[in-house]
């Protein structure tokens, strides 16, 4: 029972006992009022009717005294009278029946008044005439007993249900903060630390809401000081403390992360001997603050050409990842990157397209970071022998479609589905159970098997992310592919479907009409958290709203707060796979440390992937992770 029902109840009962009181005595002083005023009556009626009876009784006129008897008796308010004459020994008696007009028989037959008797001998000097004897008649007690407690029946439910109206309302307002304070525990137990709740007035209420408020405060803290670690640790494994930029490390481990997902771009490798000329000028502080200067000029003019990671990997050399870009864009990337090295080497004082050197790597089909990484120094090298601003290295690789084949082709798939799939186990820590399998598809054209590495890149460029999202969970549930297992299933969403306002609708429709909606999984990127905070909290509340899951794709792969957990809530997230190829030294595994605290302080599951050997797996056994995938456990097709 609820505090609220609890005080209720006892209200409740404290003013029935108090009505049953005032009812109590209202009706006893009522009782013991009608019951004086009756005896003071028939005293009266008594003295009275015998003086008037003397003459009759005298001259034995019978008749008289019958009529003046029968004038008093037909009131009504007398039982009844007995006139007995001495002198024969003659009695008359009038009686009237105990029967009351509105009132029940019920109430008569409890019997709330004795009878009342008078009896005076009637004399005339010294010589006793007759004996009268008169009863009261109850009738007219009853009645207003009757009528006094109906009255106070009806004022009394009167008042109750005012009372109830008002102590519900009453309640309502001085229990408030409880509820207020009930709302604000479950966005605690599941780590959503809002403001702080208005202090009520009433002091007991009071104390407890202070209370609450320091307990949401400390944990809030708590969470905070997890991500300003988190956030810590980064800079001092993953940034280059000169430039600000991230380090040779932070530049493997995305590489790795990056060729494992289905992306196209390039790689390109810079070294910049003009600022060793700096450095001989001007001394260190000066070729520092250049860095710095040139790091922040080339962040701000190259973010708005397309994405890209720009790291500093040694003192005078940079590596430029263009994650998501054709031929001609990232031509147009390493142009705004030339303009803008030249510029600051003009301000250096030194001369343009001299000094520098860039080699450019473009990502072909498979690739191993070794094999980008080798094309790219060779681009880099070649462009410094030859004394040339940059260099693409020539890959043999023809391209397998051209950019319209590529949207026919897609748009061919997406209608009439003809998409084949692989699935991944994400594996428990500790036990051979499977805690849901990642679907991933591949195209088969012309009889040729296409991987979706080499078409998700085309259909990001070419805007059919919601087409082939929809067409794949579609299929999930046309295949019947849920029913087959009963691990959830976990499907990557592409950047087109986070911003589609109409493939939320569409999602929303579907997953009310799935039976298995339960068992379907979405992961996100983190990435699009960051670039479309709003667009995801609405996709995520459609996911969550109907019963579906969640997850953060790439977690930890973004400089920034991880704050936005709590908004979320997503039910687990995917540790980025660079996590798996960063060193085994002590700072690495704090940071990876970190980032599990901060998600598992909320209550999300950690998945570790990128795993591809035990040894992997034994790193972050310690960490307490709860699940982990890899080509240790590689995709196998669903027939």
């Amino acid at each position: 029972m609820t505090l609220f029902r609890q005080i209720y109840t006892l209200l409740f009962a404290l003013f029935l006992l108090v009505v049953a009181s005032l009812g109590y005595v209202q009706f006893t002083e009522t009782q013991n009022f009608l019951t004086k005023q009756m005896e003071s009556d028939l005293n009266n009626t008594s003295h009275s009717l015998g003086i008037m009876l003397v003459p009759d009784l005298e001259a034995g006129d019978i008749v008289g005294a019958e009529t003046l008897i029968n004038v008093i008796f037909e009131g009504g308010y007398y039982q009844q009278v007995k006139l007995t004459w001495l002198v024969d020994g003659k009695q008359q008696v009038w009686q009237n029946p105990v029967t009351i007009e509105g009132v029940p028989q019920w109430f008569i037959d409890l019997g709330l008044f004795k009878t009342i008797k008078r009896e005076s001998t009637i004399t005339s000097g010294w010589i006793q005439l007759a004996r009268l004897e008169i009863t009261a008649h109850p009738g007219f007690g009853y009645h207003e007993l009757w009528r006094t407690m109906t009255n106070a029946i009806t004022v009394f439910s009167i008042l109750f249900l005012i009372a109830i109206i008002f102590a519900r309302l009453g309640l309502t307002w001085i229990l408030k903060p409880l509820h207020e304070i009930a709302e604000h525990a479950k966005e605690v137990a599941n780590r959503k630390f809002g403001p702080d709740m208005k202090v009520p007035k009433t002091v007991e209420l009071k104390s407890v809401v202070l209370a609450f408020n320091s307990m949401s405060d400390q944990l809030k803290q708590i969470f905070n000081s997890l991500d300003e670690e988190v956030g810590e640790l980064r800079k001092k494994n993953l940034v280059d403390q000169v430039s600000g930029l991230p380090n040779r490390q932070y530049m493997m481990g995305h590489l790795n992360s990056w060729l494992s997902e289905p992306k196209s771009g390039a790689l390109m490798m810079a070294k910049f001997d003009w600022l060793e000329e700096v450095h001989s000028k001007y001394g260190y502080q000066v070729r520092d603050e250049t860095i710095k200067l040139l790091a922040d000029k080339m962040q701000q003019h190259l973010d708005g050409v397309t994405t890209s990671v720009i790291a500093r990997i040694s003192a005078y050399e940079f590596a430029f990842l263009v994650t998501n870009s054709e031929h001609e864009q990232t031509s147009k990337y390493l142009q705004t990157l030339i303009r803008t090295i030249n510029q600051e080497v003009s301000k250096a004082g030194c001369k343009p397209n001299e000094h520098f050197a860039i080699g450019i790597a473009e990502r072909t089909g498979q690739m191993s970071v070794t094999d980008i990484l080798a094309q790219a120094d060779n681009a880099l090298q070649k462009s410094i022998q030859d004394n040339n601003v940059f260099h693409w290295f020539e890959s043999n690789e023809k391209q397998l479609f051209t950019r319209e084949q590529w949207r026919e082709h897609l748009s061919t798939a997406i209608t009439d589905g003809e998409f084949k799939f692989k699935w991944q186990p994400i594996l428990l820590n500790g036990a051979n159970s499977i805690l849901q399998r990642e679907l991933y598809c591949q195209l088969s054209i012309h009889g040729k098997m296409v991987q979706a590495g080499q078409f998700m890149p085309y259909v990001e460029l070419l805007s059919l992310g919601a087409l082939l999202d929809k067409c794949l969970i579609e299929s999930i549930h046309n295949k019947k592919l849920l029913e087959r297992n009963f691990e959830p299933i976990a499907v990557n969403l592409t950047f087109q479907s986070m911003g589609d306002p109409e493939f939320h609708q569409w999602l929303n429709k579907f997953l009310r009409s799935s039976p298995l909606r339960e068992r379907i999984c979405f992961d996100i990127p983190e990435a699009a958290v960051y670039s479309a905070p709003e667009s995801c909290e609405a996709l995520c509340a459609v996911i969550r709203d109907n019963g579906s899951h969640f997850g953060i794709d790439h977690f930890g792969r973004q400089f920034g707060s991880m704050s936005y957990l709590q908004n979320l809530r997503p039910s687990y997230v995917k540790l980025d796979q660079s996590f798996a190829y960063y060193d085994e030294s002590e700072h690495s595994s704090e940071l990876c440390r970190a980032l599990i605290n901060v998600a598992k302080g909320l209550d999300i599951e950690v998945i570790v992937t990128g795993i591809e050997e035990n040894e992997q797996l034994k790193r972050f056994v310690p960490l307490k992770t709860n699940a982990y995938m890899g080509y240790i456990s590689p995709p196998t097709p669903v027939e």
